[in-house]
């Protein structure tokens, strides 16, 4: 019933940016050698791609470390949504820096041609770092397909709704990599074949369009959840029949579901009781409907229940 029912995936996450860490560091500094041994500005644009992931998931990291922190007193409802706003930080900066620099080296291969070569090792370099990217993209999909699996979800609406930034980050930054990748190769082998430094711009273009792309889309997901995104309608009505089905309840009146981080729900319901209850058999009411809720998902972080008799 919760954003998600997979124990330990807290875990998952960490590994997931851990793995693609450590793949995109090593695929940074390939890249950039293979740069300057070709003068590629498609392979220039894929090593600023790869530092830009290598920086996000840097932020990702610290977004999961920072948003397990316990409540204190100046921070009642915890710190979960610290992993929204650790993520919109790093879709803004580090992505929107990589897709700005990789346009800019398009635009001055553009203006200013430079001929490109060892064509090999760049090949090389964009085929193992393609294998490494799919690794990395495959992990992150499993992930999110278990998770929506387990909700009966389809993989795209699970991508779309799940609270978690940090799998979202790691999936989008991986399919654009690997894309990426492919655009690259595809520049430099127009340019063999041409001689042409035109097709070698256009793809650094491209990796930049594709950046900003992904930054863009991220950073709506995450701002959504900070301002306060509701749950999805179909994860609220089970709470809400939950509600109705504890004796006493006539109706619920009104239900908030909002998310305080990720799999951290904070659930806020007006509810119609009986009107013939006494004080004490109301206050009954309450703690079995908050406990029947708490044992509906483990991930209720929250209950706020407000009842109102005729």
């Amino acid at each position: 019933m919760a954003e998600a029912e997979q124990p330990g995936i807290e875990t998952e996450s960490l590994r997931t940016v851990l793995v693609a860490l450590a793949v995109n560091l090593g695929i940074a500094a390939a890249k950039l050698v293979a740069a300057l041994f070709t003068r590629s500005s498609a392979m220039l644009a894929e090593s600023i791609h790869a530092a830009a992931d290598s920086g996000n998931q840097v932020l990702l990291l610290i977004a999961q470390r920072h948003s397990t922190v316990p409540p204190d007193e100046r921070h009642p409802l915890g710190h979960g949504r610290v992993a929204y706003f650790w993520s919109l930080i790093a879709s803004l900066a580090v992505f929107l820096t990589g897709a700005l620099l990789s346009l800019r080296q398009g635009v001055e291969e553009l203006l200013h041609p430079t001929p490109a070569s060892s064509f090999s090792v760049a090949y090389l370099v964009l085929l193992i770092s393609f294998c490494l990217e799919v690794v990395s993209l495959r992990r992150a999909y499993r992930q999110i397909k278990n998770e929506a699996t387990t909700l009966s979800r389809d993989f795209l609406e699970h991508l779309d709704l799940t609270s978690d930034p940090i799998a979202r980050a790691v999936f989008a930054e991986d399919a654009a990599a690997v894309v990426g990748n492919l655009i690259a190769g595809a520049g430099l082998a127009l340019q063999q074949l041409t001689g042409s430094s035109i097709p070698d711009a256009i793809a650094a273009l491209l990796i930049g369009l594709i950046l900003g792309f992904v930054a863009f889309q991220l950073a709506l997901r995450n701002a959504d959840f900070l301002i306060g995104r509701q749950a999805s309608l179909t994860l609220r009505s089970s709470l809400a029949a939950v509600i109705v089905a504890q004796p006493g309840v006539v109706s619920v009146q009104e239900l908030v579901v909002t998310f305080l981080g990720p799999r951290q729900l904070w659930i806020v319901a007006r509810i119609d009781i009986d009107g013939a209850l006494t004080g004490t058999r109301v206050k009954e009411l309450v703690r079995a409907t908050t406990g029947a809720l708490k044992s509906a998902s483990p991930f209720i972080y929250r209950i706020d229940l407000v009842p109102s008799g005729r």
